[in-house]
């Protein structure tokens, strides 16, 4: 897939959240898809936090995820990310997909469990650096991205707001990404990946957690 940065004012709208137990790769990490493990029970599936007002994905469904299915299903880089999963002391993950309500928009996050904070900082780090990004936007202690591309596989535009957090010994990857057809204005909603960062971290720093 060919893909052309057109290039964005990293702007967008306020979305509220709710707590919430808990796409074939492409050329963005943070774009990949696919089915996740609903067999498989994970405690991360209480400190995820999704878009209020958003509704189910029925093509990609929410769940855990392990080390070889995330490889096999999700991964853009299964060599490359191997070593960074090994290297982090992967636990378990969880990966939960949401759709606006008026079916443009699609909400991805991925919790990724390891064993330390100096592990969980070195495998964002590491992931995060698999993507050009750009155009950052203010979040604090996050990395953030926002741009507008040209997908040459489905001669579509694409509009993707980003961010990735370490919070203690687990990295979150947040992003929404909204298509439309070439011509078509798309501003990245990084206002409510902004929203969302805030709450996620509130959530995974809270007492009981």
């Amino acid at each position: 897939m060919t893909a052309l940065l057109l290039g964005v004012t990293a702007c967008g709208s306020d979305g509220g959240t709710s707590a919430s137990a808990a796409e074939k790769p492409v050329a963005k990490h943070s774009a990949l898809t696919g089915t996740a493990d609903k067999t498989t029970k994970s405690a991360l599936a209480d400190l995820v936090v999704l878009p209020r007002g958003y509704v189910a994905d029925p093509g990609n469904p929410t769940g855990a995820f392990t080390a070889t299915s995330y490889l096999n299903t999700w991964s853009a880089d299964p060599a490359l990310d191997r070593a960074l999963l090994l290297n982090a002391g992967f636990v378990e993950g969880y990966r939960a997909t949401r759709l606006s309500p008026d079916k443009k928009k699609r909400y991805t996050v991925q919790l990724f469990k390891t064993g330390s904070a100096a592990k969980a900082q070195a495998l964002q780090n590491g992931l995060w650096k698999q993507d050009n990004h750009d155009h950052p936007f203010a979040l604090p202690g996050a990395l953030s991205d926002a741009n507008v591309e040209y997908d040459g596989g489905t001669d579509l535009s694409v509009a993707t707001a980003e961010a990735s957090l370490a919070i203690g010994a687990t990295v979150v990857e947040l992003s929404v990404r909204e298509t439309a057809a070439l011509g078509t204005t798309l501003t990245p909603d990084t206002g409510l990946i902004t929203t969302l960062a805030k709450d996620q971290r509130t959530r995974l720093t809270a007492p009981s957690n």
